[in-house]
């Protein structure tokens, strides 16, 4: 993880003028949830940090994004380390070509270990998203309809309906996914 996420928050949220009540009440979060991770007693699901950082406005990206790091030029690869990761914990995004400025598609690796889930706060936003599990099993949930795909197996849908993904297997499910616009 390129960064302490609990330092790298309240640096942002101050840095925005913004006090936690403030952010708290701009996100639906409540106070209290800002506090704890804040105080690293609690670590938030990627949709809870994803609401969290649409009230200050940045994007997953940019939150985890490497401030030492200098932009690259653009180009047509990446390796595996440069791979920029964006989540933690029981689930790991890691985003090809963050550095490229004005992007306009968002390719993910994903992986989530046994039990792996988004949250429980189903992601919403802008744009269309697509994936084609590689291995594992993955329970997609769109709309309150819930189906389990396998390797070999795809998804793609209106980024608008409430969404949220799971590992209802065993093992290690991988999947890689593209989301137009990006929305982290």
């Amino acid at each position: 993880m390129p960064h302490d996420l609990a330092t790298r928050l309240r640096e942002v949220r101050e840095a925005n003028s913004l006090s936690q009540r403030a952010l708290a009440k701009a996100t639906g979060i409540s106070n209290a949830t800002i506090s704890l991770i804040e105080s690293r007693k609690m670590d938030p699901s990627v949709a809870v940090l994803k609401r969290i950082l649409d009230g200050i406005p940045m994007d997953l990206s940019e939150f985890f994004a490497e401030p030492d790091r200098e932009p690259r030029t653009p180009v047509f690869y990446y390796r595996s380390e440069e791979l920029v990761e964006i989540a933690n914990g029981k689930v790991s995004y890691r985003q090809v070509g963050s550095q490229v400025p004005g992007r306009s598609i968002q390719i993910l690796h994903e992986h989530y270990e046994p039990g792996g889930d988004t949250g429980k706060v189903a992601l919403q936003h802008t744009g269309e998203e697509g994936g084609v599990v590689v291995r594992g099993h993955l329970e997609l949930t769109v709309d309150g309809e819930r189906c389990t795909l396998g390797a070999g197996d795809a998804y793609y849908f209106d980024s608008n309906r409430p969404h949220h993904f799971r590992n209802c297997g065993s093992e290690i499910c991988e999947v890689v996914s593209a989301c137009s616009p990006p929305s982290v």
